[in-house]
């Protein structure tokens, strides 16, 4: 299951390239995003170009601030199979993913870290993906998908996934584009 909530921007105000204040389950810490639909067009990424192969009708894109960004803090499950004793054990193990890109040769971009904490507010794990460059994309405006995967660190409570826009040259849209942000936990098995 995603803890993620609202990792593909469906939900909520949006469905053109104007900056909204508020997505639905982030919090709007810097900037203000655009929840745009593929079926947009005018430079956007489209249906038809690299991205997620079961894509919604939106993405993320960082509107016209030179930074946005987003922040999610997660709570992790109390019990079950993934739960605290599961992770204190060293018994589970997460995945973080997401489709990042950007428009055409512009190094626009997007980039996702999931940082991991203790009881206290304490950082114990951080894992980063992105940005993707244009030459990754090979100049096409795109969504390429990136992932990290490893053990939740032992005492972890609470997972805060940021995600951040970044406009890196001229123009006024800030062109970093994001979909299908998700952090999921499987067990690991064993006794």
């Amino acid at each position: 299951m995603n803890l993620v909530v609202n990792g593909d921007a469906e939900s909520g105000a949006g469905g053109s390239a104007d900056p909204v204040t508020t997505v639905r389950g982030w919090k709007v810490v810097q900037g203000a995003p655009a929840l745009v639909p593929y079926s947009l067009g005018g430079g956007y990424p489209t249906p038809s170009d690299p991205g997620p192969a079961r894509r919604g009708s939106r993405f993320f894109s960082g509107g016209d601030s030179p930074r946005t960004a987003l922040v999610q803090d997660v709570t992790l499950p109390r019990s079950g199979p993934t739960g605290r004793g599961a992770v204190d054990a060293g018994k589970v193990r997460y995945t973080v993913t997401a489709w990042l890109g950007g428009y055409a040769g512009q190094e626009d971009g997007a980039r996702l870290s999931v940082e991991f904490r203790d009881a206290k507010g304490t950082p114990v794990a951080l894992s980063v993906l992105g940005p993707v460059s244009a030459a990754e994309r090979e100049g096409r405006t795109a969504l390429l998908e990136r992932a990290a995967a490893a053990q939740v660190p032992p005492g972890a409570r609470t997972a805060r996934v940021l995600l951040v826009f970044t406009r890196s040259g001229g123009g006024t849209s800030n062109d970093g584009y994001a979909d299908a942000v998700s952090l999921t936990l499987e067990p690991t098995g064993g006794r």
